[in-house]
């Protein structure tokens, strides 16, 4: 490579992440929290859940239920599974009857219990694990913006990834071995960014990737919306198989009995292992109400095998099928192993916590990046007024990123004391402290300070986290291990392992000088 194309990618490289840093950081720390999601939410209820993916579900009931409550004439009602086997996702869309009641027009989104039949709005059932895992793609900035922002930002994280990957390629290997901690701080830095980016970097690569393809997928091939599709956004929709078919109202009422219990019996005898995950209901009362019933084949026997059938209630005919062995398709195929392999649900908690690992030492690649930035324009003939900027600008960088340990923890404490915390209540907590504690370290003027004291805050309230589950709950995790409540015991265990490791740094953070 020659010193024009070396420069332009080096230059390239360091401005794009740099640009994406602070937003990269949180959204790889958040994520690396959020492969524990389920567990972090059973934690935080003290009710231990399974975690899967197939409805269990006595669906007459449920809509006899929901009917008294709701008046479901002429609505879509979905069933699906948010991966908690005591409560089942249940979406009601307003109805198509022009005469409906006034309650029968209004949208609900609903957690459902499967066994009390019991419902709760999405912000009553709102847990510490699921607003982490929202936060890793910036759900919280009002849609449709956090769902682009981060989307482009892994778009822009591939960018870098391909171009630091030029710039180091001629000693990509050798590079990898080299770390020398007792030289200049850029070389340690260097060094640092280096061996762990590439150690890393299978891991960023895919989810830089698979981030970009479910945030921003539709923006992407939005051109081709109006030169394949003559601006026809649902049949681009229908084809990416995001919608199905939408089956019109007669406004004839539905004269015959139905059973969407057999339907979904019916559905699963024509496959072994074959595990629903979605049931959909249209018009429903309606002379045209239709049923979907759609599943996959177990992951232990095959890794993608989604098949689906329809049913026309007032006849009972089948009017669509989709075999799960010899039906699935290429587009199948490429959605399923990318949704797989962002969330990392294949390999259990062994593939979780390497994820989690290589999730913190990303976010450490991150603030080695920046720190190289600054030390590299630390210049004796660099003017003061430059020198100041780029050091508030790390400042400020330091001050957000390595603040969110603290108040993560911090929160997942509140959240037990104060359980059910509530949506409004959680973002209080964690985004007051975010900003107070920011605020403070960025008056600080100190990136040492800011570092240890993020370290050492950290690790004694992520101590006081299994003490506080202990006291609030009798529930220790030494109880829950012998009661077989595994994921309240792996949540405290978690902690206690990462507050060792994190209090650990800090000693050694205090005994080592800080060089000029």
């Amino acid at each position: 490579m020659n010193n024009r194309n070396y420069n332009i990618f080096f230059h390239t490289h360091t401005v794009s992440g740099i640009v994406i840093s602070v937003v990269l950081y949180v959204i790889f720390f958040a994520g690396s929290f959020s492969f524990f999601k389920e567990d972090i939410a059973s934690w935080e209820s003290g009710q231990p859940t399974s975690v899967t993916s197939k409805i269990e579900l006595n669906f007459d009931q449920a809509l006899k239920v929901l009917d008294t409550t709701y008046d479901l004439h002429g609505r879509k009602v979905s069933f699906y599974q948010p991966q908690n086997e005591h409560s089942v996702g249940t979406s009601l869309e307003a109805s198509k009857d022009s005469l409906a009641s006034k309650k029968g027009k209004e949208s609900q989104y609903l957690i459902l219990n499967n066994s009390t039949y019991k419902t709760t709005t999405y912000a009553e059932s709102y847990n510490l694990g699921e607003f982490i895992y929202r936060l890793h793609f910036l759900a919280q900035i009002p849609y449709p913006y956090g769902y682009y922002l981060s989307g482009f930002i892994a778009l822009f994280f591939l960018f870098a990834i391909v171009t630091g990957v030029l710039v180091h390629w001629k000693k990509i290997i050798s590079s990898f071995y080299v770390f020398r901690p007792k030289e200049k701080l850029k070389t340690l830095w260097t060094d640092a960014h280096t061996s762990l980016g590439m150690l890393g970097l299978p891991f960023q690569f895919v989810y830089a990737v698979t981030g970009a393809f479910f945030m921003i997928k539709l923006l992407m091939v939005a051109p081709s919306v109006q030169l394949l599709y003559q601006g026809d956004q649902d049949k681009l929709y229908k084809e990416l198989k995001y919608s199905g078919t939408d089956y019109p109202f007669e406004y004839k009422a539905l004269t015959k009995s139905f059973s969407i219990n057999e339907m979904v019996a019916a559905t699963k005898k024509n496959w072994d292992d074959f595990n629903i995950t979605r049931v959909e209901i249209q018009n429903y009362g309606d002379a045209n109400m239709h049923v979907l019933v759609k599943g996959e084949i177990d992951y232990g026997k095959k890794f993608t095998g989604i098949g689906e059938m329809v049913y026309k209630v007032a006849t009972g005919e089948v009017v669509s099928k989709k075999d799960p062995i010899t039906q699935t398709t290429y587009l199948d195929s490429v959605k399923n192993i990318l949704y797989r392999i962002h969330f990392g649900d294949y390999g259990g908690y062994g593939l979780k916590i390497i994820s989690f690992v290589l999730g913190i030492l990303s976010c450490f690649v991150i603030i080695s990046g920046v720190m190289i930035w600054l030390v590299a324009r630390d210049k004796k003939n660099m003017p003061e007024k430059k020198r100041r900027f780029n050091e508030a600008v790390v400042r400020i960088y330091l001050a957000i990123c390595l603040s969110m340990f603290p108040v993560t923890a911090l929160t997942f404490i509140i959240a037990k004391v104060c359980y059910p915390l509530g949506q409004d209540n959680t973002y209080a907590v964690y985004f007051i402290s975010w900003l107070l504690l920011s605020i403070f370290f960025i008056l600080k003027k100190n990136n040492r300070f800011t570092n240890q004291f993020c370290l050492l805050s950290g690790s004694i309230l992520g101590f006081l986290i299994p003490i506080t589950n202990g006291i609030k709950t009798g529930n220790w995790f030494w109880v829950s291990y012998s009661n077989h409540q595994f994921q309240p015991f792996f949540v405290d265990v978690f902690w206690i392992i990462l507050s060792v490791i994190t209090l650990y740094a800090t000693l050694k953070l205090k005994s080592s000088k800080p060089k000029k």
